[in-house]
């Protein structure tokens, strides 16, 4: 794919400069100048990380306006103007997220991944039970609207939330004290940039990544001293917002994480 077929294609999907960086890992600078044509012969792998962006069609990756606005969308748009009217107008049975005006596709999890979240998610929810906790636990799909504004709506893979008030017509209005995400290669650069800014930015007080191919856990404690702790699941971890009253073992988890 030569540069011009590159810049038809990125209007064609409505993509920014900065969408592109994302999806392909080159650096925002990188590909501002390979498209406006001051670097004249960029590297082959550059060139090849960029054309699989943009020419591919699966469906992890963020949907194109044609394939948003056939799914019931009221009127076509570009990524980055959807709205919460545009993610519930999508069916049920398609799972999409919406993340400042863009919207992703999300396939459906493997067998392991939900494993993974369902027994993490048991031991918060036993825990809950047992203490007579407040706080409740959530499992995906949830509908969050994390900036209580109608350009966001993420389902994490598994939550706390402590304030009960926040719960609005059968989804969260806010942020969740605890958010854990399950990464997949799909999903993952978006989990670990474009979430991570979310939740801490909308209030979310700790994130955990969970990567099961590197076996580690990436614990992300926003009100704390240390900000970012990494785990090799290997011993049970704390979760924050209890104190490290409650801690999640991972003796059954790993198992999973070799199946993924």
């Amino acid at each position: 794919m030569t540069i011009e077929e590159m810049k038809q294609k990125k209007l064609q999907k409505g993509y920014s400069y900065a969408q592109i960086s994302e999806l392909s890992g080159v650096p925002l600078g990188t590909v501002q100048k390979i498209f406006s044509g001051e670097t004249e012969h960029p590297r082959y792998a550059t060139l090849q990380a960029l054309e699989k962006v943009l020419r591919n069609q699966d469906a992890n990756m963020m949907l194109n306006d044609s394939a948003v606005f056939s799914y019931g969308s009221p009127q076509e748009k570009r990524q980055g103007d959807y709205t919460v009217a545009d993610y519930l107008a999508v069916p049920d049975e398609i799972r999409v997220e919406l993340i400042d005006g863009v919207i992703y596709d999300m396939a459906a999890s493997a067998f392991e991944h939900q494993k993974i979240a369902g027994e993490i998610y048991r031991q918060i929810a036993n825990y809950i039970l047992e203490n007579n906790e407040q706080c409740e636990a959530g499992i995906s799909p949830i509908d969050v609207q994390l900036d209580c504004d109608d350009k966001t709506m993420v389902q994490p893979d598994v939550l706390i939330l402590c304030n009960s008030k926040k719960i609005q017509k059968g989804r969260v209005f806010g942020a969740p004290d605890f958010v854990l995400e399950v990464i997949s290669p799909s999903t993952k650069r978006k989990d670990y940039y474009k979430k991570l800014e979310k939740y801490e930015n909308a209030g979310v007080r700790e994130y955990w990544i969970l990567d099961p191919y590197k076996r580690q856990l990436f614990v992300f404690f926003f009100e704390g001293d240390i900000y970012a702790h990494t785990y090799d699941l290997t011993q049970p971890v704390p979760v924050h917002i209890y104190e490290g009253k409650l801690q999640i073992s991972f003796v059954h988890i790993l198992r999973w994480c070799s199946q993924t």
